[in-house]
């Protein structure tokens, strides 16, 4: 139904008198007389839905739906009739908000109208704006990307937009509402400032050489802000993985000898019943995947088959499939039967698995692993403890449910070292073209040898300047941005 308001609104905006046509880059340029307007709520019947508008004949648009000679205040909320302009037939009683750039989302002139959600005032609306002249419908993610034309937002800053319209757990809104507020555009921004700095430094030095009158150790002091550079970024580098799992989420494998409770495992961390929970060994026999919100984390949950040497050509398959992804893991989840721990299979599984990963120091590996040994309910009170050589643990009982909120703390803070805590320490680097730009910085630094070539030295920076310049938006070009701004929702 929402697809058919829109395709009756966009016919109605291409009539006669439409007086703008559509940038071959998907997005008009500010300017160039087009004025957009969209459903920015969300579609399907609701209390209240969003029409926004922007561009230079808002105005206009609201003074003709209302019929009104003056327009409300700015930045109040006024009680209007719509009526549509070519019948005067009432749509609707609406608030409407007159936001006059560059005082604006879009720093153009936006008007919002605060209607009754049902989809007849929806569409009546929606039909009455494409009727009059000057405007038309707008694309997708194309009043954000009018608000980066106009300098109200840098690209990171439209990226932690589109993250947080697109978080799905406590973490990513944290971090992306930290990007929005442009956390990263300013460490960037500083980080260009400090190779301003040097390149002007630099290229004094080329201008006016040692004879002239230069503060003394001018080279010196812009090679010690260059190298402290290069160790800031090295550090940011190295935790880049860390931001991206926290958009994309990290990668959490449930592995462990069969009949150990895996699935039963994944059924109750996702809270329904992603796999067939039986006695039956050998029951799970491909890698079954689900997205589930873990401690605020988001993560990708994967039952596997039980590791053991499979009977069968299928199961055989199924476990060359679980060891593959437990070379994949970000986490890997290593469950045992704690009743059963003097089984070869559990012998087994904790020689060959669980001693490997923690064999590993944490620089020298991402994985990290949680022992967890389930059907605690079946350890008598009197009967025998789990061997004290045992790598450290959790006692787990799936059944009752015991031990689920220890379990569930250290998966938090095992997720907050994977994916690193959003509320803490610097800006993370949630996307691969942060990285790209960041390491193509970092690798043009590494030909600043002011001591062997000024010139080269000279240019080094100004490579590595670029580079930041371009994370932040400055020099981006159109493909780019689509690419970027095509993840937007129509009337964003």
């Amino acid at each position: 139904m929402w697809r058919g308001l829109w395709t009756l609104a966009a016919q109605a905006a291409r009539g006669p008198r439409r007086l703008c046509t559509r940038r071959s880059s998907g997005a008009a340029a500010p300017g160039s007389g087009a004025t957009i307007f969209a459903l920015s709520s969300g579609q399907g019947r609701c209390g209240i839905a969003v029409i926004r508008t922007s561009g230079p004949s808002s105005g206009h648009a609201l003074r003709i739906l209302t019929a009104a000679r003056d327009l409300p205040p700015a930045r109040h909320a006024s009680l209007r009739l719509l009526s549509d302009p070519r019948s005067g037939e009432p749509l609707d009683r609406a608030l409407v908000l007159w936001f006059p750039g560059p005082r604006s989302f879009t720093g153009e002139d936006c008007v919002e109208f605060h209607v009754h959600g049902g989809p007849a005032v929806v569409s009546g609306v929606l039909q009455a704006l494409g009727s009059v002249p000057g405007l038309r419908p707008a694309e997708a993610g194309e009043f954000t990307r009018r608000a980066f034309a106009n300098g109200k937002l840098n690209l990171t800053e439209v990226e932690g937009l589109a993250d947080l319209i697109h978080a799905e757990t406590e973490a990513q809104r944290r971090q992306a509402l930290r990007q929005l507020d442009g956390e990263l555009g300013h460490l960037c921004r500083g980080w260009a400032e400090t190779l301003t700095k040097a390149l002007a430094h630099v290229e004094a030095y080329i201008d006016f050489g040692e004879d002239d009158n230069l503060e003394e150790g001018v080279l010196e002091q812009a090679d010690i802000e260059v190298r402290a550079l290069e160790v800031a970024l090295g550090a940011h580098l190295r935790d880049a993985r860390r931001g991206q799992r926290l958009r994309s989420g990290a990668h959490v494998v449930v592995t462990g000898p069969p009949n150990a409770g895996k699935s039963s495992l994944v059924n109750l961390l996702s809270r329904k019943p992603v796999s067939i929970v039986s006695p039956e060994p050998g029951t799970t026999r491909d890698v079954l995947e689900t997205p589930v919100d873990l401690a605020g984390f988001p993560v990708l949950l994967s039952d596997t088959a039980g590791l053991r040497e499979g009977v069968g050509p299928v199961e055989q398959e199924g476990v060359r499939r679980a060891r593959e992804r437990l070379e994949q893991a970000d986490l890997i989840l290593a469950m045992l039967d704690a009743s059963d721990l003097a089984s070869p299979s559990s012998c087994n599984f904790l020689a060959t698995v669980v001693a490997s990963v923690g064999a590993q120091s944490p620089s020298d590996s991402s994985q990290r692993l949680l022992l967890v040994l389930n059907k605690s309910d079946l350890l008598s009170p009197e009967g025998p403890r789990p061997p004290p050589d045992l790598p450290p643990h959790l006692l787990l009982s799936c059944l009752t449910g015991e031990g689920l909120d220890g379990l569930l703390e250290a998966l938090r803070k095992e997720l907050a070292a994977v994916c690193g805590d959003p509320s803490t320490g610097s800006p993370l680097l949630t996307r691969a073209r942060h990285q790209h730009h960041l390491q193509g910085c970092l690798d043009a630094l590494s030909h600043y040898k002011p001591s062997k070539d000024l010139a080269l030295a000279a240019e080094a920076l100004r490579v590595a300047r670029g580079h930041l310049t371009r994370l932040t938006g400055g020099g981006g070009t159109e493909e780019i941005l689509d690419i970027i701004f095509r993840d937007f929702c129509v009337g964003k």
